[in-house]
């Protein structure tokens, strides 16, 4: 329903479906043939020796499986740069690795949405970056991808996402039967869609018969490593508001922008009715493998109803996030001195080595915005374009990044991988596994004044010169 023109009410989420209604509406997009032989199942004729029916098979994450492969040739003996996975390719904090131990006797499932100490101490987190938050409206879970693929559940309806984004995404709303809405993000920026093109196409949308119901904000943002403007945010806040869209915001970058004095505009600042807002530790403190996160949820009715729908859906996925992580987690929130400390040497670490790595693409000649969180850096490999396609024949970014994997043991992934055309010649890279293969060289790392001289992570670098070279006009 539109709002324009009107005050908005404390409860501004549309009504999840009935469970009916997720079962009819809206209509799935058409499933791509699935390759190889039939799978049909028994005919009348006689059974079949296909086996029964099943759905088309569902590929494992671009990012997941760019990792897998360059492990592969790792333990093949070959050499190899990974620039592909988005890990913080950092040891735990011994500070961590004891909380965790001391819960590890912890053998109860525990509360669907989480203890009481984590969900008290994710919301001190958020409190502590000037958004009141209450307990009661914390949901943690094995990660925050499940979170995000609960939430996409829950809210039953298609979603606009960032072009280009987070792999998963586009993925998930695809698994859950609705559409995923690609929109270019505003020049130079990443992470958000453009407020423009979000109203143009939510209405088209609705002129076709789909409902959006949703709006992703990845805030810093992956792939581009950018962080998008106070602006853009608002701007697209009133958009939100226009045709009630419930906003999530994956915030799990948002204590690695690499400088600690830009202004973050988060869209629950300016539309803290509609906004969820998601997080966890995987990239902050490097502890990936752990799986857990949190969603903040808006403390309203409506809000309280999504949290309560969640919740539902976690019970029948997960039933609990694990709990001696949890316990670890509940730490980590509370942010005490040694743990703020590795996350802010972790950020210096992060922006000295990204913006390494961007300077040498540019040095190369390609265009390379410059990186502003995490560990990622976004080239684009457009000026080479015509000697590309002319002595190396590759016209498409996974024909590119297929051949920088193949030939010179080089991970990275294509722009089209988060939803870009595959002409597209941008490249993710990702900076954060060039730290060291020990947690020995990874420790030095961090503890460096100059972490890009350290004769790893400078073996890194040359040999990213090299290919560059190779390649280059």
């Amino acid at each position: 329903m539109s709002m324009a023109g009107t005050a908005m009410p404390a409860t501004t989420f549309p009504a999840a479906p009935p469970a009916a209604a997720l079962l009819t509406a809206p209509p799935r997009p058409a499933a791509p043939p699935a390759a190889g032989p039939s799978v049909a199942g028994p005919s009348v004729a006689g059974p079949s020796v296909a086996g029964p029916s099943v759905a088309p098979p569902v590929p494992v994450s671009a990012t997941l499986a760019a990792n897998e492969t360059l492990e592969r040739k790792r333990r093949a003996g070959e050499s190899v740069l990974p620039l592909a996975f988005g890990e913080a390719g950092l040891p735990t904090h011994p500070m961590l690795r004891d909380a965790l131990a001391a819960a590890s006797g912890g053998n109860a499932y525990g509360p669907v949405a989480g203890v009481p100490s984590l969900r008290e101490a994710a919301a001190g987190y958020w409190t502590r970056r000037g958004t009141p938050t209450s307990a009661a409206s914390i949901v943690g879970g094995p990660g925050s991808k499940p979170l995000l693929f609960g939430l996409l559940l829950a809210i039953g309806a298609d979603v606009a996402v960032p072009q280009p984004s987070w792999v998963s995404y586009a993925a998930q709303a695809s698994m859950i039967g609705t559409c995923p809405h690609f929109v270019p993000a505003p020049a130079g920026e990443g992470g958000v869609c453009d407020a423009a093109a979000l109203d143009r196409v939510v209405r088209a949308a609705r002129a076709a018969g789909r409902r959006i119901g949703a709006v992703v904000v990845t805030l810093p943002d992956n792939p581009t490593g950018r962080l998008a403007r106070s602006d853009s945010i608002r701007a697209l806040c009133e958009v939100a508001r226009e045709h009630d869209l419930i906003i999530i915001s994956d915030e799990i970058y948002r204590d690695l922008v690499h400088d600690p004095d830009q202004e973050l505009t988060s869209p629950v600042d300016a539309a803290p009715e509609r906004t969820v807002v998601t997080t966890a530790l995987s990239k902050s403190l490097a502890v990936g493998g752990w799986r857990i996160g949190v969603a903040r949820t808006p403390d309203s009715g409506a809000g309280r109803a999504l949290r309560d729908r969640l919740v539902g859906i976690g019970s029948e996925i997960w039933s609990a996030p694990s709990l001696p992580i949890q316990q670890a987690a509940a730490l980590a929130f509370r942010e005490p001195a040694p743990l703020a400390e590795r996350v802010t040497r972790s950020r210096r670490l992060h922006t000295r080595v990204a913006s390494a790595v961007a300077g040498r693409f540019a040095a190369a000649g390609l265009l390379v915005p410059a990186p502003q969180a995490a560990f990622y850096v976004y080239p684009d490999f457009a000026p080479w374009r015509a000697h590309l396609r002319s002595s190396h024949g590759l016209a498409t970014g996974p024909e590119l990044a297929g051949r920088l994997l193949q030939r010179y043991g080089m991970g990275v992934l294509p722009g089209s991988a988060f939803g870009e055309d595959e002409e597209s010649l941008r490249m993710r890279v990702a900076t954060g596994l060039l730290y060291g293969e020990r947690a020995g060289q990874q420790e030095a790392a961090l503890e460096s004044a100059d972490p890009v001289t350290l004769p790893w992570i400078a073996a890194a670098l040359s040999r990213l010169d090299e290919i560059l070279a190779d390649l280059a006009p």
